[in-house]
């Protein structure tokens, strides 16, 4: 069938409805303004070339999918392929027939039944992957990657299935329609519930496989060995391990690079506070994987950073600062990287080695930003942060541009702010205070007032 053939359901023929290729999953923005029923088969072809993108490679990585039973997959690949035949006949005859509907009629409730059920096991990795805990969310990717795998291809067929064969209800109502007002309603709420379990179930969807493909990209780097070896149980045998975490990513990167279009590689920004000699695109390959969409990186910088005004280090003042002097040669022992939502920081060793990071701030906490030099003879270039839950001091090697690091502080200077909140929380308590001592001594003068003595008799 070419894109511009007519489907007719109802006795109508959509004639000038293209069927639009998939560049972005975003069907319900297109399919609002071509009519209900073409709407569902829009949603269904929109699926079927997301999940037609991995079947082949899901053959090619079966060795990686050890855990699936036959059984399990052979259920939901005969539910897919019967709604498939039945909608090609459709397309084909441009009708819903009631033989045709009957054949697939008594599906619904094994549809809806794979459709639960990979909701619920994606939605339940979801909802482990969401947790603050950064450790424990990399161990579980780890652990159940293949898991991952299968639930998402898996969601993503048994919704297609179940997205056409609403289609096909929608076309056998719309028949029904032309005599019964409440068919043609039905049609309405239809499209309506389909679209928006279509629409929550990518979005889980997309959450997961993004997340599973950066852990996959980060068990290429060199201190990463952990979760390739995961995957096949061979602590030992790293190389082994390697070559299945590469096939699996492999197998899922066409389906992430529709439900997610990759970035473009990340440039480095107009400031960069590094010595000349720093190759920046290891730490610039790497950061892409956590900037989120239309995020923008403002500003780079390597310093070494000291703790806050307060602590130990800042006690031991000078001293430290001597310390990081006497190894100003060394390479810089801080990744700082600046956007337009937050401030990444991570040690540069552990960043290139297995991707973590040691701080995310969100631009909104930052509450005062000072540029200062250190009190040594080196008088290196300083920044001291402060922001809602800590200080931070970098403190930069004396190779370093002092017009950067000055972007650097204006870029952080331009967040800084004090929200109404707690302000106000900090100009209430010295009344407070006052009140407390009030009641305080009132309080005490009251339980120190000697009793009346009785009247004598």
């Amino acid at each position: 069938m070419r894109p511009d053939t007519p489907i007719r359901f109802g006795g109508r023929f959509f004639a000038q409805a293209r069927l639009i290729p998939v560049r972005t999953v975003s069907a319900a923005k297109t399919a609002a303004s071509i009519g209900p029923a073409l709407a569902m088969i829009a949603l269904q072809m929109q699926l079927s070339e997301v999940t037609g993108l991995v079947r082949t490679n899901v053959e090619l990585t079966g060795q990686v999918l050890t855990s699936i039973s036959n059984e399990q997959r052979a259920e939901l690949t005969g539910l897919v392929a019967t709604i498939d035949r039945a909608i090609d006949q459709a397309r084909e005859i441009e009708s819903v027939p009631a033989s045709l509907w009957e054949s697939v009629a008594g599906t619904e409730a094994s549809l809806r039944k794979q459709l639960d059920l990979f909701r619920r096991n994606v939605g339940g990795h979801v909802g482990k992957i969401d947790r603050n805990d950064a450790r424990r969310r990399r161990e579980y990717l780890q652990t159940n990657a293949e898991a991952i795998f299968f639930d998402s291809f898996a969601l993503l067929d048994s919704l297609k299935a179940w997205t056409g064969y609403k289609a096909l209800q929608v076309g056998k109502a719309r028949d029904a329609a032309r005599d019964d007002a409440g068919e043609a309603r039905l049609v309405d709420v239809i499209v309506r519930d389909t679209r928006t379990e279509f629409d929550s179930a990518l979005a889980d969807t997309k959450r997961l496989v993004d997340s599973l493909t950066r852990e996959l990209r980060m068990a290429e780097l060199p201190g990463r060995d952990t979760l390739a070896q995961s995957l096949t149980g061979k602590r030992k045998d790293a190389k082994a391990a390697r070559q299945t975490s590469a096939r699996l990513l492999e197998a899922i990167q066409p389906l992430a690079d529709v439900l997610h279009p990759p970035a473009p590689p990340l440039k480095a920004p107009g400031a960069v506070c590094a010595p000349e000699s720093l190759d920046l695109k290891p730490y610039l390959r790497i950061l892409r994987w956590f900037l989120d969409d239309e995020e923008t990186l403002r500003v780079l910088g390597f310093p070494d950073q000291l703790d806050g005004p307060g602590s130990i280090s800042a006690i031991l003042g000078g001293a430290m600062e001597m310390l990081v002097a006497s190894k100003d040669k060394a390479e810089a022992k801080t990744l700082v990287a600046v956007t337009d939502r937050r401030i990444i920081t991570a040690k540069t060793s552990a960043f290139l080695e297995q991707a973590e990071i040691r701080q995310d701030i969100p631009i909104d906490r930052v509450r005062y930003v000072r540029a200062a030099t250190t009190q040594d003879k080196s008088a290196r270039l300083a920044i001291d942060l402060i922001t809602r839950d800590e200080n931070i001091r970098w403190i930069f090697h004396t190779d370093i541009d002092t017009t950067q690091v000055d972007a650097l502080a204006a870029a952080l200077a331009e967040s800084m702010t004090i929200p109404d909140v707690e302000r106000d929380a900090l100009q209430r308590r010295p009344f407070a205070s006052i009140e407390a001592g009030t009641k305080g001594e009132s309080t005490g003068t009251r339980t120190a007032q000697p009793t009346e003595p009785a009247a004598a008799t």
